[in-house]
C-alpha cells in the first residue's frame, strides 16, 4: 500500500499565536530592559516629588552632560572584565593622564596635542606593565593594580607638586564641551565607544574569543585562542582608554587634582555590574554599562535635589555595586541553568 504525506494545517489563529508568542517574548524583553523601566519610574517619582526642580532643562542637562570621564573608566573596566580580569588601577591611571597634560603643556611648555599623546602613551604603558605581571609572571591581579594605583597616583602627586595644575587654553575646552544638539561633544564620545566596543565583542572573532577566554580560560586555551595575548591585551586596552578619559576629563574641567582620582573608581565599578542586569544580562556589555552609568546618575542628582548631599553620594554608589553584584550573580546563575 504507497505511503500518503498527510499534512496537518494548524488552524490559523493558533498558528499567529504561536508566531507571536516566538516573535516577542515578554520575560526576555522585561529581563533586558528592567533597568530602564526602573530609570522611567525614579524620573516620575522624582518628578512628583519636586516638579519645580527635577522637570528642567538644566536637570538633564547635568545628568547627560557630567558623566564623560566615568563613561570611559567604566568602559576600560569592563574590557578587563570580560576577559575574567581585575584592575584596579584605571582610575589612577586616569588621574595621571589628567595630571601630566596641564603639567607637560602649561608648566613645561609643551606643544598641546603632544601632551596629550603621552599622557596616554603612559596610560597604556601602565597597562602593558600590569598585565605581564599578572600574565607572564603570574601575580596574582588584586595585588598588581593595587600596587600600582598607589604608584600612579604617587606619580601624579609628584609631577603636579600635589598642586591643581590648570591654565589650558579655552579652545582645548572645546575637545570635551563644545555643545552638539544641546549636549556636549564628551557625551556623544562615550556613546561611540560604547558602539563600537559592542560591536567587536559582538561580531568579530576577537570579541568573541575575549568572551571565550573570560568563560573558561584553560578550554579556550586548548581550542587554540591565544590567551595570553589577549589577557595582556584587555589590560593595555582598559587603561588606554583611563588615558583618554584622563584628557577628555581634564579638558572639561580645564585642571585636575590628582589625589581625586580614587572617587572615580567605585561609580565605575557599579555601573559595569549593573550594566550586566541589562540588555544582555549576564554578560557585561557596553551599552547596558551606558544606560546603567545615566541611570546611576540621575539617582545621585535627584537626591541632591532632595537635600541629600555630601555623603549620599558614597551611600547610594556603595549600595548600587551590592545590589549590582547580587543580581549579576543571580542572572549569571539563571542563565547557567537555562
Amino acid at each position: 500500500m504507497p505511503q500518503t504525506n498527510v499534512r496537518v494545517r494548524r488552524p490559523r489563529a493558533e498558528s499567529v499565536l504561536v508566531l507571536t508568542r516566538e516573535a516577542f517574548d515578554w520575560r526576555r524583553f522585561t529581563s533586558r530592559y528592567a533597568i530602564v523601566g526602573f530609570w522611567a519610574l525614579m524620573c516620575a517619582l522624582y518628578a512628583v516629588l519636586m516638579p519645580g526642580k527635577f522637570l528642567q532643562a538644566s536637570t538633564f542637562h547635568s545628568i547627560f552632560a557630567s558623566q564623560q570621564a566615568l563613561v570611559f573608566l567604566a568602559l576600560a573596566a569592563m574590557m578587563t572584565f570580560v576577559v575574567g580580569e581585575l584592575d584596579l588601577s584605571i582610575a589612577s591611571t586616569m588621574g595621571l593622564s589628567a595630571t601630566l597634560v596641564p603639567v607637560l603643556a602649561v608648566l613645561h611648555h609643551w606643544n598641546l596635542p603632544l601632551a596629550c599623546v603621552v599622557a596616554v602613551l603612559c596610560a597604556s604603558l601602565s597597562g602593558l606593565v600590569n598585565g605581564l605581571l599578572i600574565v607572564k609572571v603570574g601575580v596574582q591581579a588584586l595585588i598588581v593594580t593595587l600596587g600600582s594605583s598607589t604608584l600612579l597616583l604617587g606619580l601624579a602627586s609628584l609631577a603636579s607638586s600635589q598642586t591643581t595644575v590648570s591654565g589650558l587654553s579655552v579652545r582645548f575646552s572645546d575637545l570635551a564641551l563644545y555643545e552638539i544638539f544641546g549636549l556636549p561633544v564628551g557625551f556623544y564620545y562615550g556613546v561611540a565607544l560604547a558602539l563600537v566596543i559592542g560591536y567587536v565583542l559582538t561580531f568579530t572573532p576577537l570579541g568573541r574569543h575575549m568572551t571565550f577566554v573570560g568563560a573558561n580560560r584553560e578550554v579556550a586555551r586548548l581550542a587554540g585562542v591565544p590567551v595570553d595575548a589577549i589577557r595582556i591585551g584587555s589590560f593595555v586596552t582598559g587603561s588606554t582608554l583611563a588615558g583618554l578619559g584622563g584628557v577628555v576629563l581634564v579638558a572639561s574641567i580645564g585642571g585636575f587634582d590628582s589625589t581625586s582620582s580614587g572617587t572615580y573608581l567605585l561609580p565605575a565599578f557599579a555601573a559595569v555590574f549593573l550594566g550586566t542586569a541589562a540588555v544582555r544580562p549576564g554578560r557585561f556589555n557596553p551599552i547596558g554599562t551606558l544606560v546603567a552609568i545615566y541611570f546611576l546618575a540621575t539617582g545621585i542628582l535627584g537626591l541632591q535635589l532632595l537635600g541629600y548631599s555630601g555623603w549620599i553620594e558614597n551611600v547610594f554608589y556603595g549600595t548600587a555595586l551590592v545590589v549590582a553584584v547580587s543580581l549579576a550573580t543571580i542572572v549569571r546563575r539563571r542563565t547557567a541553568s537555562n
